[in-house]
C-alpha cells in the first residue's frame, strides 16, 4: 500500500505538502501541485488512515447518540417516523462535519450509562432523558453532551437542550379544535412522561380556558408494542364513539388510528376528526391529509450537532435551551361543527 512518504518521493515534494492536500489544507499549496497530488491519490486509490489521523489529533472522530425509550418500543423505535427522521438528520449533519455516528437504544438508563461511559467518542447526543437520567449519565461520562427534547429539571444538572414549546403547541391545536366547534376531544399518547406529558398539559389548559371539564377519560393510551395493539385498537375504537376529535401526540399514531378507523367504516372527518404532531411525510400521504403541528426535525438535528461540536472545541454554548418554533398546518382531517 502506497504511503504519504512514497507519494512525496514520486512527486519530489515534502510529505507535509502531500498530507495538507489529503486533508484539504491547500491555502499554501499551488493549484498545480494540488492537481498533481490528487491525480496520484486517484491513481493509487489512496485511503487515509482515519484512526491514525484521529490519534494524532487526540480525537476518535466519532459522535455517540443514546436514545432512552420504553421497553415495548425499543425493538422497532427507528420505524417511528420521528425517530427515523431525527437519526437520519443527525447522521447526515455529523457526516458532513467529518465525524461518524455510533447509536445505542435502550429502555434502561443504567445500561445506557454502562455503554456510553466506555465509548471512545468525542461527544454524545442524548434523547429521551427524564428527571435525573442525565445527571446519572454525567456521573460516568465526562465528555461534552447535548440533549434533545429533555424535560429534566435544571437544578439536577447543567446541560444544553434542543427542544420545542410542546405545551404551547398543543394548547394552540386544542384551541383550533375548540374554535371549530369541538367540545368532546380526546388526547392520545403512549406515555405520560417528558414530551407527551407537556403536550397533554397544553391540551388540558386549552380545555380549562374554554370552561370545559376534563377527567381521565379524556386521556386515551395506545400500546406501542405491536403484539398488544390489536385488542388495544378495538378498545380505542369503542371509546371514540364518545368524542368528535382525537388529538394525537404524533403523526405516527394519528395515521395509525385513521387507517384502522377507515377499515372499520368510520368517515374522517365527517364522523371524527384527527390532528397529529410533527408533520412528517405520512401526514401528507394519508387521506384525508392530516392537520398537524409542524416541527423542523432537520433543524433540530443540525442545532444539536452544531452545539455539540462547539462544546468539543471547548467553546461555551451560545444558548443552553433552544426552543424551536412550530407551526400549525391545517389540512383535511378536521371537521367544522356548526350545530
Amino acid at each position: 500500500m502506497v504511503t504519504i512518504k512514497d507519494m512525496a518521493e514520486i512527486l519530489g515534494i515534502s510529505t507535509t505538502t502531500v498530507s495538507n492536500v489529503i486533508h484539504g489544507k491547500t491555502n499554501q499549496v499551488s493549484q498545480k501541485t494540488v492537481e498533481r497530488v490528487e491525480k496520484l491519490l486517484e491513481e493509487y486509490e489512496y485511503v487515509p488512515n482515519i484512526s491514525a489521523r484521529n490519534l494524532a489529533n487526540n480525537s476518535s472522530g466519532i459522535i455517540g447518540m443514546a436514545i432512552k425509550g420504553r421497553k415495548d418500543r425499543c425493538d422497532n423505535l427507528i420505524a417511528n417516523s420521528f425517530f427515523g427522521n431525527l437519526v437520519s438528520a443527525i447522521e447526515a449533519e455529523i457526516r458532513a462535519r467529518g465525524y461518524f455516528l455510533m447509536l445505542y437504544i435502550s429502555d434502561d438508563v443504567n445500561e445506557l450509562m454502562r455503554y456510553v461511559s466506555t465509548w471512545n467518542v468525542d461527544g454524545l447526543i442524548l434523547l429521551g432523558m427524564l428527571h435525573d437520567d442525565f445527571a446519572r449519565i454525567k456521573s460516568k461520562y465526562k465528555k461534552p453532551a447535548v440533549l434533545i427534547d429533555s424535560y429534566a429539571p435544571r437544578n439536577v444538572a447543567d446541560y444544553v437542550n434542543v427542544g420545542l414549546d410542546d405545551e404551547q403547541a398543543c394548547y394552540d391545536m386544542a384551541k383550533y379544535l375548540l374554535e371549530n366547534g369541538h367540545r368532546k376531544i380526546a388526547f392520545l399518547a403512549d406515555n405520560m412522561e417528558g414530551v407527551d406529558y407537556q403536550r397533554y398539559m397544553g391540551f388540558l389548559r386549552a380545555m380549562h380556558d374554554h370552561g370545559l371539564e376534563t377527567n381521565e377519560d379524556n386521556l386515551i393510551m395506545i400500546h406501542p408494542g405491536i403484539l398488544e395493539r390489536r385488542s388495544n385498537m378495538q378498545e380505542i375504537y369503542e371509546k371514540s364513539k364518545n368524542y368528535t376529535a382525537f388529538m394525537c401526540c404524533s403523526d405516527y399514531y394519528a395515521v395509525l388510528l385513521m387507517s384502522d378507523f377507515l377499515d372499520r367504516g368510520v368517515r374522517i372527518p365527517e364522523d371524527i376528526s384527527f390532528t397529529g404532531f410533527d408533520d412528517d411525510y405520512t401526514a401528507r400521504l394519508v387521506r384525508p391529509k392530516l392537520t398537524t403541528i409542524r416541527q423542523d426535525i432537520r433543524e433540530k438535528g443540525r442545532i444539536a450537532v452544531d452545539s455539540l461540536e462547539k462544546l468539543i472545541r471547548g467553546e461555551k454554548p451560545e444558548n443552553k435551551n433552544y426552543c424551536l418554533p412550530v407551526e400549525l398546518v391545517f389540512r383535511d382531517s378536521v371537521k367544522k361543527i356548526t350545530e
